[in-house]
C-alpha cells in the first residue's frame, strides 16, 4: 500500500463558495477510488484567496513569501491535483491563472490533473474545454478526460448527473495515480547557489 498525497486548489473567493464546495467533493471522491484501487489518500488543500496578495507580489518580484511558496510546494510535490476555478468572463479566474503563472513551467509535467469549474450557468459549461484544460495541456500534466462544471441549478436533492460526472472524473483520476509510482520532483531552486552579499562585495 502506498500514500498517495493529492493536492487540492480552489479558487474560489467566497466563504463558504461552491468552488470549495466542488473541490471537497471531488477531494472525497478521488480518496475513495484510490482507497479502492489499495493505496490512501492525504489531501492538502491550497486556498488561493488566502494568497492574493503575495500572488501579486510574486510576480512583481519573483520571489514567493513564505506561505505562498509552502502552497507552491505542496502542489508541486503532490502526486495529483485538483483543480476548480469560478467562471469570470466565460474563462478561469485571474487568482487561477495567476497561481499557475508563478509555478515553475516544468512542475506538473506528467502529473495526473482533475479540473472543475463553477458558474452560476450552464451557459459557461464548455469553459474547461476551450480555457482549462488547454493551459494544463501546455503545463504538460495529464489531464483526466472527464471535467466537472457545476452550475447553479446542480447543486441541492436533484444533483444525481452532477454526482455521476465526479464519481467518474474521481475514478479516473484514482486509475493514472495508482498506476504510477511516487512522485520524485526534480525542480532545482535557481537561486540555491547564489553568492551571499558578502560574497559578491568581495569580488
Amino acid at each position: 500500500m502506498s500514500i498517495r498525497t493529492l493536492a487540492v486548489v480552489s479558487a474560489g473567493l467566497g466563504t463558504p463558495s461552491s468552488t470549495r464546495l466542488l473541490a471537497d467533493r471531488l477531494a472525497a471522491a478521488a480518496s475513495e477510488a484510490v482507497g479502492e484501487r489499495g493505496d490512501e489518500v492525504h489531501v492538502e488543500v491550497v486556498e488561493l484567496r488566502e494568497h492574493a496578495h503575495d500572488l501579486a507580489s510574486t510576480l512583481l518580484t519573483g520571489f514567493a513569501p513564505p506561505a505562498l511558496a509552502e502552497a507552491i510546494t505542496t502542489v508541486t510535490h503532490a502526486d495529483a491535483v485538483i483543480a476548480v476555478t469560478p467562471v469570470f468572463t466565460a474563462s478561469y479566474s485571474g487568482l487561477f491563472k495567476t497561481f499557475l503563472d508563478v509555478l515553475d513551467p516544468k512542475a506538473l509535467v506528467g502529473v495526473p490533473v482533475l479540473i472543475g469549474a463553477t458558474a452560476g450557468t450552464p451557459r459557461h459549461s464548455l469553459v474547461l474545454e476551450h480555457a482549462v484544460r488547454p493551459v494544463f495541456a501546455y503545463l504538460r500534466a495529464v489531464v483526466v478526460p472527464t471535467g466537472v462544471f457545476a452550475a447553479a441549478e446542480d447543486w441541492g436533492a436533484g444533483d444525481g448527473e452532477l454526482t455521476e460526472r465526479i464519481s467518474r472524473a474521481a475514478g479516473e483520476l484514482a486509475d493514472l495515480v495508482t498506476a504510477a509510482g511516487p512522485r520524485r520532483p526534480d525542480l532545482a531552486d535557481p537561486f540555491a547557489n547564489a553568492p551571499s552579499f558578502e560574497e559578491l562585495l568581495r569580488r
